[in-house]
């Protein structure tokens, strides 16, 4: 898992598997960064991504749940067909942006 902070925006590229073991790192490292760099907005890419499992989910729904207490927002990018169905299906896409880039 990798994170790029760029001024007060934290983007969070996901590994081919967010379950347990994953989404435990990234709540850690997630909200570390989050509180030393003051980030308001956090953008999940999904860009490699096949799997998730509701641990997954609950890390997304926390972050959410951090930086919107400061007006924040979350986005979702890179997303496949099989993400977009178990965000949709959990009513993350309730409380996040998907953003799809156009396809040519």
């Amino acid at each position: 898992m990798e994170y790029q902070v760029q001024e007060n925006c934290l983007t969070i590229f996901l590994p081919r598997e967010v379950d347990h073991h994953s989404a435990e790192e990234l709540r850690k490292n997630a909200d570390a960064l989050i509180e030393r760099n003051h980030v308001k907005y956090v953008i999940f890419d999904f860009e490699g991504t096949e799997f998730m499992d509701s641990s997954g989910i609950g890390a997304i729904m926390g972050r959410y749940r951090l930086v919107r207490l400061i007006g924040g927002e979350v986005w979702a990018v890179h997303t496949n067909e099989r993400i977009q169905k178990i965000l949709t299906m959990s009513g993350v896409t309730k409380i996040m942006q998907i953003y799809e880039e156009e396809k040519s």
